[in-house]
């Protein structure tokens, strides 16, 4: 694939490529719209505290572990059209509270419930996959997450010309916000009719079981439940920040503590469920997978995305006050950090397309990022600010490319529960991104520079260890087991039935086949009981006016 096909329009995956990147770009710019605005906010709002805004910044984070969990879940059943036209138009409820919302309770609950619009990246990761090939998958989800993520970059650049130039007053603000919720939700809507799920019928495949991902041995399998824990029980930080601020008082926070206990053992318990059967089954050899590439993926994007997301968030501040620049001036220097994501992150999945060995790039990228940050460690104000933005922009460069050779190679591990693995990976990123900022909090930036350095170099150890290279990586269609013909061919026989039970009870408005417990369950609507009289006549009861037959 080359860089001139993103302007053929006419071609359909080219068109879905774009479809789905402007989608990841809105929900990011939505995600991302407080921040520039909190000066704003603070202003208009004698009520708010620095404190209530870094708390506010805390929740925009802390939703999307788990958020990109379920929506993982929610893509391998019901495919990424309907899953990213629902989050857009669902999340946009929250965006209209955080907008009018007038105490601190409604911005935190709102903001918190928003921050779910974060596991958009995941749906459209799998739209992605659907569409291209696996020889062209590293750059064409490059592209999407490049370009989409750009909409963090874009809020902080414009949303704050919207709120004070085109609606000003108090309350622009808050017009601001609510404009790009309204934009979301119309997307959405525009999202449901614009694509399909690949370009047949039968592109999406489902998985056998949709409450958790499917392993292939009884190591993996612990390795499953050891990765389950943190993706909630991470977030005990924010009830632990949250009641040093005052919000709640020792008992609601250890009724948190309790729920997060409870959820934690529920997944667990779902992975239990899920998995054990199967296993005593016996996983054919070719349905088999390595996990352990899934973990050493988990940790890359936990050390990079985390990053990311936890270095904008202090960056323009680091340069303000390291060499005493004025507060436009570092906000511009530092957004050359996330400027760098739209060459950055294509290249990474692009290189991954083309060196032939995506687990070699992996691995550079990873040495790359704890290099970068090891001297980003090492800046002071004695350093000459031109050499300062160099650095910065080097590690912001293997910080995107490391991101997208993570989801390069995610699509060729395991086609049919791609959603769940890159739900698992990309929550993974926002468990970095909150145990980072968390760090922040007690350490200086040169020493949060080396916590970093020191997280890609651990991640890069795992990944020299544990990460595969995936079979069928450069290949012209994903590789297909046993079991995943067996799961197409009952999808065909399904359709069949129902096709077949349509004609049987032709007549009724809906007839469907549904699997519930161990047998089958066939439902059929009527109008009215004639109408099912009728039916039943056909079939060979006693016709209409008499009863039917026992």
């Amino acid at each position: 694939m080359q860089v001139s096909d993103l302007f053929r329009f006419k071609n359909r995956e080219i068109r879905a490529l774009h479809l789905t990147w402007i989608a990841f770009f809105i929900t990011f710019y939505v995600w991302f719209n407080m921040a520039p605005l909190a000066s704003s906010m603070l202003a208009a709002n004698d009520w708010l505290t620095r404190d209530d805004i870094r708390l506010f910044a805390i929740a925009n984070v802390a939703l999307t572990i788990p958020a990109r969990i379920i929506v993982g879940i929610a893509l391998d059943r019901w495919g990424p059209r309907r899953v990213f036209s629902v989050l857009m138009v669902s999340m946009a409820i929250p965006t209209l509270v955080f907008a009018f919302g007038d105490t601190k309770l409604q911005l935190f609950v709102s903001r918190l419930v928003l921050s779910s619009v974060g596991a958009g990246f995941v749906v459209g990761i799998h739209m992605t996959a659907l569409w291209f090939k696996p020889r062209h998958i590293g750059f064409a989800e490059g592209f999407y997450a490049g370009w989409g993520n750009f909409g963090s970059a874009a809020a902080a650049m414009t949303i704050p010309t919207i709120a004070l130039t085109v609606f000003g007053g108090d309350d622009g603000w808050r017009y601001a916000i609510a404009m790009s919720g309204i934009i979301m939700a119309s997307y959405g809507v525009f999202y449901w009719f614009a694509i399909t799920d690949g370009p047949t019928a039968d592109t999406h495949k489902k998985s056998r079981k949709a409450g958790a991902l499917e392993v292939s041995s009884y190591k993996d399998l612990v390795m499953l439940v050891i990765f389950t824990v943190p993706l909630v029980g991470i977030l005990s930080i924010l009830v632990y920040r949250v009641q040093a601020m005052g919000y709640i008082d020792p008992f609601v926070a250890t009724i948190c503590y309790a729920a997060i206990a409870v959820i934690v053992t529920y997944q667990v318990w779902q992975v239990l469920r899920i998995n054990l059967p199967i296993l005593r089954q016996g996983v054919p050899e070719d349905d088999q997978y390595p996990f352990s590439s899934v973990a050493a993926l988990n940790t890359t994007y936990f050390a990079n995305f985390g990053a990311e997301l936890a270095v904008v968030s202090m960056l323009p501040l680091f340069f303000q006050e390291t060499w005493g620049l004025s507060p436009v001036a570092a906000g511009l220097i530092a957004a050359s950090f996330a400027f760098v994501n739209l060459v950055a992150r294509p290249m990474g999945g692009l290189v991954s397309d083309r060196m032939g060995n995506r687990r070699f790039v992996m691995l550079a990228y990873m040495m790359g990022i704890a290099i970068g940050f090891a001297f980003m460690g090492l800046l002071n104000s004695s350093w000459p600010l031109i050499i300062a933005i160099a650095i910065t922009i080097c590690s912001s460069f293997f910080v995107q490319g490391a991101e997208g050779a993570t989801f390069g190679i995610i699509p060729s591990i395991k086609r049919r529960v791609t959603g769940q693995i890159a739900g698992m990976a990309g929550a993974y990123g926002n468990v970095g991104a909150v145990f980072y900022l968390f760090i922040f909090m007690f350490v200086e930036p040169s020493t949060f520079f080396f916590i970093i350095a020191s997280g890609a170099a651990i991640s890069w150890l795992v990944c020299f260890f544990w990460l595969k290279e995936p079979e069928g990586g450069f290949g012209e269609e994903y590789i297909l087991s046993s079991v995943d013909e067996a799961i197409a061919a009952e999808a065909r026989n399904k359709q069949d039935a129902e096709a077949d039970l349509a004609l049987i009870f032709e007549g009724s408005s809906k007839v469907g086949l549904a699997q519930r417990g161990d047998g089958l369950t066939v439902t059929a609507r009527f109008k009215d009981l004639e109408e099912l009289r009728a039916v039943i006549s056909r079939l060979g009861g006693k016709g209409k006016g008499t009863e039917p037959a026992q």
